[in-house]
């Protein structure tokens, strides 16, 4: 089974376009859709209480901790699946990839599977200039600090094997830099991955939470800590 989580933080407007697009899209698959609410102000718990009154494999947990470390770390903590995605509420990752995801890293007995954004057959829409520069430098950094051919390290929307997610317990970073720690550790503990091109629609409705200007010490913070962690493992295996 595939468990898909979602953090929540006032996403009520996108929560109908998200159970009908998994209806639609990804009706072959057994799944469950774990929705996190992340201190919303908004009416999204509530709604997404009444999606799971009526979808048996919808469930909706309440984040004691605020951030999106918190609410992922309690996600994974519950999660029933062989395997699990990470999906934002923005409905900016294509579903269609989730059953790529699902399928490569079932046949292919891999620990995790990489969507990028930018190979060549990757498709991407309504991207910022100035956040899209900001990622392409960050991202090539990172790239040659850990030696890595992949190029979308900050990128949320990825599959990982629900056993080894698990051992990362507890996930220290607080915010979006949960996203780069994830797949640092897979790389930095030799974990088997493969990297995809993926596609990304700028979101349509509700507002951004990404602020890069509040986030660059929590990023900073996450890179040193997982480069540090490489350095350590290193070592022990020599």
């Amino acid at each position: 089974m595939l468990t898909i989580l979602i953090p929540l933080r006032d996403e009520v407007e996108n929560l109908p376009h998200i159970v009908r697009s998994f209806e639609e899209n990804i009706k072959d698959i057994n799944y469950e859709v774990i929705l996190i609410n992340d201190f919303s102000k908004d009416k999204t718990f509530e709604e997404s209480e009444k999606i799971c009154a009526t979808n048996k494999n919808y469930k909706i947990l309440d984040n004691k901790k605020k951030g999106l470390g918190g609410a992922l770390n309690l996600g994974i903590s519950v999660a029933r699946g062989d395997f699990i995605c990470i999906v934002m509420a923005d409905l900016s990752d294509d579903v269609n990839d989730i059953k790529r995801y699902y399928h490569t890293i079932k046949e292919k007995k891999m620990d995790a599977v990489f969507g990028s954004r930018f190979l060549k057959s990757s498709k991407v829409e309504g991207y910022a200039i100035n956040k899209l520069i900001l990622n392409r430098i960050f991202n090539l950094f990172v790239k040659i600090l850990f030696l890595s051919p992949y190029n979308d390290f900050t990128n949320a929307f990825k599959i990982y094997k629900s056993e080894v997610l698990k051992s990362f317990l507890p996930l220290i970073s607080e915010s979006f830099n949960i996203f780069l720690e994830m797949p640092l550790k897979i790389i930095s503990r030799k974990y088997s991955y493969e990297i995809i091109p993926i596609n990304w629609y700028n979101r349509k409705k509700g507002k951004n939470k990404f602020n890069i200007k509040e986030l660059r010490s929590k990023y900073l913070f996450t890179l040193i800590h997982c480069f540090t962690e490489k350095i350590l493992l290193r070592k022990r295996i020599k």
